[in-house]
């Protein structure tokens, strides 16, 4: 992807304020945030799994007689609030993190679990950016290398199965998509799937070119998951309500509209200024723009995939 924040156009600047529309989303970074406030708040799934939310993406938890497996562990300032919100649920220990990509609101916890002794699980790809130094360019952000206490320890090329608390937890990566180290967590008997930033409920996703994300992927990893869940799946999102698989439909549908029409316009000859003016979201956005990234930056989203 090319990237949004060097450009002098009108898009640029609108791309430029998305350092304050989304400073509660602070993906890479979290060093000027406030986390004094924020509250873990804790979803029943079913019997035994559990959607927390607090600052950055949902966390999944898994309960039972072998321990705790979480999904995501947002920042580290909030890993003393994320114990006690699961320590209501179960006293064990987290024995387990899967992190579904490598980004600071789903990985910063890292560092405080590996030091206690949680295993910690991811893509290939995953440990491989947070080794090194990362730029999000849509931010202008940089992230220097975890260390090694926070790192995967155990990676996986395309799938992994976890035998658990009596489930099945199926972890499986996808085309480059949100990023290209994502991954989606599906516990097979509690027919309950997470899938991490692949999926922003009823919100515009930012997709992370710089990170290898593609709109493309996007569209495909939903397509996947819909292929394999049902009508009574409960569906954790990266970001946004617990979902399911009607309101998963309807944001592929919004990704392919969107991804189509904003092509048309570059087939057309388009420049990037015509393509945000015409405002090719603008039948979508009382129901997908009001969340982290806004219609035009979304467009402009789309508009450097599609270009690089």
């Amino acid at each position: 992807m090319k990237s949004t924040m060097q450009r002098t156009t009108p898009r640029g600047a609108l791309l430029s304020l998305a350092l304050l529309s989304l400073a509660s989303l602070a993906l890479p970074v979290a060093a000027q945030q406030d986390f004094s406030k924020v509250e873990i708040q804790t979803i029943k799934v079913t019997d035994s799994i559990y959607m927390l939310t607090g600052a950055g993406g949902n966390l999944g938890v898994c309960s039972g007689e072998d321990g705790i497996f979480l999904i995501d562990d947002q920042y580290a300032p909030l890993t003393e609030k994320i114990r006690a919100a699961i320590g209501k649920i179960s006293q064990d220990p987290i024995r387990f993190v899967l992190n579904t990509h490598w980004h600071g609101d789903h990985t910063g916890g890292n560092e405080n679990l590996g030091k206690s002794g949680t295993l910690i699980v991811a893509h290939d790809n995953v440990r491989q950016r947070m080794s090194t130094e990362q730029f999000i360019k849509f931010f202008g952000s940089k992230s220097e290398p975890s260390p090694k206490v926070a790192l995967p320890v155990v990676t996986f090329n395309d799938t992994i199965t976890l035998h658990l608390n009596g489930e099945e937890i199926h972890a499986f990566h996808v085309p480059p998509a949100h990023t290209d180290g994502d991954s989606a967590v599906y516990f097979r008997k509690a027919n309950v799937i997470h899938m991490g930033d692949l999926y922003f409920a009823g919100m515009y996703p930012f997709i992370d070119g710089s990170s290898g994300g593609d709109i493309s992927g996007m569209i495909l990893a939903a397509d996947k998951v819909l292929e394999l869940i049902n009508e009574e799946t409960k569906v954790i999102p990266g970001h946004g309500a617990l979902s399911n698989r009607a309101e998963l439909a309807s944001y592929r549908e919004m990704l392919a509209t969107v991804r189509d029409r904003v092509a048309k316009l570059v087939a057309a000859g388009k420049s990037a200024e015509e393509i945000v003016a015409a405002k090719p979201t603008a039948d979508l956005d009382a129901v997908w723009g009001q969340g982290f990234i806004k219609p035009d930056q979304f467009v402009g989203i789309v508009l450097d995939a599609l270009r690089d």
